[in-house]
């Protein structure tokens, strides 16, 4: 088969590998239709950050049963599956409170074992979710990307009424923002200092759209006095300027969930910690997205509103393309942040 592989180098090169055999009875083998390239591969295509190499990433991926194991019982040849690609332990006393998330103990598909950035994968029965026949299959590999907002919002209690602000109008942001625009948001507002993203932030149902280059945190705040209350906050960036300006940005008493990883450290000013505390303000940190009954409510509630068709998912989309056009837009990137998601499509 063939697979798109990244070496220490840097370099990502369509080679010819084995098909996957099943080596234990809950083991499955998925045809691949569509993986997507997240964020966090950067660094482990272009920074050394893999825990091996040569490897095959892809941990967003949808594709069709082939085969598996004689303990698998509930999955058919031909069923459309997820990638769940986390597989807590499910016995440390995190997994036994259903704090998959924050099991230590945890494989990780396209990270810690070879992901879906190929024609075949053997992954375990744990980390598939069955697509409903309604949903187009391609839209599968979305669904991990969309949970990611869903447990920040599950974490706050929901979104509903709220005056929801997403800091970082990336693939991650525009999805929570359109997630909170159907789960019942007063208001929503991107932040952002791309103006193209804000521009499509409006076309994807924001409230009001604010460039961060051009405003300044007080500015943004004016603006959003008629929402300062009951506000939940999702930085999603990954920055320390963004974590930053949700702070200074937040209204009394709001709710600001820490999506994004940083990898540089944070300095608050004091200044900005003491509106923490004046401001009275809830941090929550949000790590993953899992839930129980794993995987969690929030893969039902994407599976959900993207076979409602509630969600837009071609204007988030930069190149989908065969392999050798993957590999290539991958390269081209160079180590800097996508622009939009990059997808690999199958036959």
């Amino acid at each position: 088969m063939k697979s798109v592989v990244v070496h220490a180098e840097g370099k990502v090169r369509v080679e010819e590998r084995p098909i996957p055999q099943l080596k234990t009875k809950d083991d499955v083998l998925v045809k691949i239709v569509s993986s997507g390239l997240c964020g966090s591969d950067i660094p482990r295509i272009f920074a050394q950050g893999a825990h091996y190499y040569p490897i095959t990433l892809g941990h967003e991926f949808s594709g069709y049963v082939e085969s598996y194991g004689c303990e698998v019982s509930d999955l058919l040849p031909g069923d459309a599956v997820a990638c769940v690609p986390l597989l807590p332990c499910f016995t440390c006393p995190q997994c036994k409170h259903g704090f998959f998330s924050l099991c230590k103990q945890y494989q990780f598909i396209g990270s810690r074992s070879e992901g879906g950035n190929a024609e075949y994968v053997v992954v375990k029965r744990a980390n598939l979710y069955r697509l409903p026949s309604t949903m187009p299959i391609e839209d599968g590999a979305f669904i991990e990307p969309i949970t990611v907002g869903l447990h920040a919002f599950n974490l706050a209690h929901g979104c509903e009424g709220k005056n929801v602000v997403i800091v970082g109008a990336g693939t991650i942001g525009l999805l929570a923002m359109q997630c909170a625009r159907e789960l019942g948001a007063k208001s929503i507002t991107a932040v952002d200092i791309n103006p193209e993203k804000l521009e499509l932030a409006k076309t994807l149902g924001s409230t009001h759209a604010l460039n961060s280059r051009e405003m300044s945190a007080a500015d943004i705040q004016s603006v959003l006095a008629e929402h300062q209350f009951d506000q939940l906050i999702l930085e999603t960036a990954g920055t320390p300027q963004t974590v930053s300006l949700s702070i200074e940005i937040a209204g009394p008493r709001a709710q600001v969930a820490l999506v994004g990883t940083l990898h540089k450290d944070l300095m608050l000013a004091s200044t900005v910690f003491g509106q923490i505390l004046r401001k009275e303000l809830t941090l929550l940190g949000s790590w993953m997205n899992y839930s129980s009954p794993w995987p969690g409510t929030e893969w039902e509630t994407a599976t959900r509103l993207l076979t409602e068709k509630r969600l837009q998912l071609d204007p988030l989309i930069a190149h989908r393309g065969n392999m050798e056009s993957y590999a290539s837009t991958i390269e081209a990137l160079n180590g800097t942040a996508m622009q939009g998601k990059i997808l690999l499509s199958l036959p």
